[in-house]
């Protein structure tokens, strides 16, 4: 469909803008050319005409407070002092002590429509309101220009509803003046309706991301803070507020995501008067950004996602990131990489041997990880010298390459381009290159430091090296590692912050090396999931989900990762039977079994693995490749658990005519058998035949129901799947089924 041109709006008259896309809207108040007033987000107002439209802003301003300021607060998207907001304001920053709180004035407006729903509506003068006009358009971006001529400074703002129904949000501040402007935070919030009251985001550490925590949102500030330098482990992920008690299904829940993988705030607020709001930021260290005369700085991107129930939120997120021109669609392949196999252990002939059994198994993608460059024989030197070990690899690394790609695979390379070993060549030539507060050093960790990109000779040295190799070899992919947090990074001699210039310095290096050579993939590894936002997933193609690749732990963790992100950008592999992070000892029935619901690869020894083992592992990556379609385009389905010892997630089709539901032993229950399931999103009038498909034989302690489906499979119309349910086997804990389920015809 051809975008329309831009509709121009009179910012000098009272104009509403109505969006409405996907389920969702969000309606917006311009008066008096102040800033946008969100006067509604959340469900859609479908056929909403310019009268009501008027009676709703009027409705919605809150009556002045006891002890109160004379007019009513109407909170706009920068929270702004003047307005009457006495809670976290979007703009922080001063001109040595002046223009700490401007009042912008809006100076142009213009809407530009992805999908009109209705033409520029005139208001009916009998209707009895005559100061206001009704814009309503589907999907579309609000651009909003304003000024402060006594401050001098400009602001600019983009608001966007997307088709699928996630509004994106941010801003740009412009320093007019010959004085600089020092920005000490930047953000936008989004308002919350007083039936939000109860908090989910995330905490978790290295090898157990993204746990998720409840709390009552009560009055005073939610503040989460990254200040790593990198998203973390323990990162918000998507801070969501909603309806007590919420759950995949039911609910209605409001989100947000900073997107940004530096330093970040991301935060809810309820106020004394019951106001209520989400708001995200980077978090600027002292003195990171001071705008000169015509100097801008721009947010980051900031997602608010609304939805009924956490499934219909996470789906707005997948929508929208599948809907992007550079979003993975060609198979995702399924990879091998080699760390958990060899570790720095580069010996040709044993990793040629693994690449055979690799592509024995149905393995397309090979990756070589840490070890193969400098005197890197272990992770305490050679961080930094890109260059390939002449002691490791007398020949390079051709003879493996041609190993196996004439195998049929594609060959990956491992790299970790933002730090560096002091015991490095690099580092030993250029110390003041390395990321310091000043003279002294931060504390190492993982016997590593960071290497400042953001110095232009640095930036070119680490780039030249990448061009280098990739122009030699044929690498097909990065798995690009960030092992350690951005602590006291600072740019030497005089140790200025340096956080936020290093952290778009890498996103300036992805896309340098990706326009180079644009079949490159990249893959966001941080110490496993600690880089998992949607800033470096507009130049990654996947993310690392975690170190940890115990099926036990990655069951969780694979749950909540999926709140932002769908199955294809979730890197999921097959773990040695005995867990390198944990020590647990798991079957590949549930190795395999966890791992094949993301985008499938293999951490494990394949010389090691026996005959029954590898014809096992084959079936599994056949089933995956069978159902990778579906996998990765359907609708992640998390079903409400009935008894905790039962999870039970799946993905539907978009025309709703096939699915595979995971049902997965996560304990003993108390009760056998535990009763029902109901499954969900599916078509109510079709009929489908249920199928097991789960591949190699049923685990030990599986007790099917009479009416489990057998080689024919039962057939059930989508109402009673959903509304009755059906009797769950018994699972012991670690084992699971996978149940496939198709229309049939008529």
């Amino acid at each position: 469909m051809t975008e329309e041109p831009r509709i121009r709006l009179d910012p000098t008259q009272t104009c509403r803008i109505h969006l409405c896309s996907a389920g969702v809207s969000v309606l917006l108040d311009i008066s008096s050319a102040s800033l946008p007033w969100i006067v509604h987000w959340g469900a859609a107002l479908p056929g909403l005409k310019a009268a009501e439209a008027a009676s709703l802003v009027a409705v919605a301003v809150p009556h002045r407070t006891g002890n109160g300021q004379d007019l009513p607060v109407r909170l706009d998207v920068m929270a702004s002092p003047h307005a009457g907001w006495s809670g976290r304001p979007g703009l922080v920053g001063d001109r040595d002590s002046t223009a700490w709180t401007p009042l912008f004035k809006i100076t142009e407006v213009h809407l530009e429509p992805l999908e009109p729903l209705e033409p520029l509506e005139a208001v009916d003068p009998q209707e009895g309101v005559t100061d206001s006009t009704l814009t309503s358009v589907g999907a579309g971006t609000l651009f909003v220009t304003a000024e402060d001529p006594a401050s001098s400074l400009r602001l600019a703002i983009e608001l966007e509803l997307t088709r699928s129904g996630l509004l994106r949000g941010r801003a740009t501040l412009t320093n007019t003046a010959s004085r600089r402007y020092r920005v000490q935070e930047l953000g936008l919030v989004l308002p919350l309706p007083a039936q939000a009251r109860e908090i989910l985001d995330f905490a978790g550490h290295w090898g157990k991301e993204r746990v998720p925590q409840r709390r009552e949102l009560t009055v005073g500030t939610h503040l989460r803070e990254g200040r790593k330098g990198r998203t973390g482990a323990d990162a918000a992920h998507v801070l969501t507020v909603g309806e007590p008690g919420f759950g995949f299904a039911e609910g209605e829940v409001w989100g947000l995501h900073t997107g940004f993988s530096g330093n970040h705030r991301t935060w809810a607020e309820r106020l004394f008067d019951g106001q209520q709001v989400l708001g995200g930021s980077e978090l600027l260290l002292p003195g990171e950004v001071s705008l000169a005369r015509g100097q801008s700085y721009t947010t980051p991107w900031l997602y608010g996602a609304y939805g009924r129930g956490l499934d219909e939120q996470a789906a707005r997120f997948h929508d929208w990131l599948r809907s992007r021109p550079h979003h993975p669609v060609r198979p995702r392949p399924v990879t091998l990489n080699v760390w958990e196999a060899v570790y720095f252990d580069h010996r040709l002939e044993k990793l040629a041997a693994l690449a055979d059994r690799a592509a024995a198994v149905g393995v397309e993608r090979y990756v070589l990880d840490d070890g193969w460059f400098g005197d890197r024989r272990d992770d305490t030197a050679g961080l930094g010298d890109w260059v390939v070990s002449a002691d490791v690899w007398p020949e390079g690394l051709s003879p493996l390459i041609d190993h196996v790609t004439g195998l049929g695979m594609e060959f990956g390379l491992w790299f970790e381009p933002e730090m560096v070993n002091p015991d490095s060549a690099v580092a030993r030539a250029h110390p003041e290159w390395i990321m310091a507060p000043g003279d002294r050093l931060p504390t190492e960790a993982r016997s590593q430091q960071v290497l400042n990109l953001g110095v232009p000779e640095a930036y070119a040295h680490v780039r030249d090296q990448m061009v280098a190799l990739l122009e030699e070899y044929p690498v097909a992919y990065i798995k690009w590692d960030h092992n350690r947090d951005l602590l006291e990074a600072g740019t030497r001699p005089d140790g200025r912050p340096g956080v936020h210039a290093q952290t778009l310095a890498a996103y300036r290096l992805m896309a340098e090396l990706k326009e180079g050579h644009p079949d490159l993939e990249i893959e966001s590894c941080s110490s496993g999931g600690a880089r998992v936002d949607l800033g470096v997933l507009e130049h990654a193609d996947r993310v690392w989900t975690s170190d940890d690749i115990d099926p036990f732990e990655r069951q969780q963790m694979h749950r909540w990762t999926q709140q932002l992100i769908p199955p294809e950008l979730m890197g999921a592999h097959v773990a040695s039977g005995v867990s390198h992070s944990t020590g647990r000892t798991h079957t590949l029935h549930f190795r395999a079994g966890t791992a094949v619901w993301g985008h499938l690869g293999i951490e494990w020894d394949l010389t090691q693995a026996d005959e029954q083992e590898s014809t096992e592992l084959l079936e599994w990556v056949s089933f995956h490749k069978d159902h990778r379609r579906l996998l990765h385009t359907g609708r992640v389905i998390r079903l409400d658990a009935v008894d905790p010892a039962l999870q039970m997630h799946g993905v539907v089709r978009a025309d709703r005519r096939e699915a595979l539901f995971a049902i997965i032993g996560a304990a003993l229950p108390d009760v056998e058998p535990i009763g029902r399931l109901r499954l969900r999103g599916l078509e109510p009038e079709f009929s489908y035949r249920v199928q097991d498909v789960t591949p190699g034989a049923a685990p030990h302690g599986f007790r099917r129901p009479p009416w489990w489906p057998e080689e024919q499979g039962a057939v059930l119309s989508g109402r009673v799947l959903q509304t009755v349910g059906v009797h769950a086997p018994w699972l012991a804990p670690d084992t699971l089924r996978i149940l496939h389920l198709d229309a049939t015809p008529g």
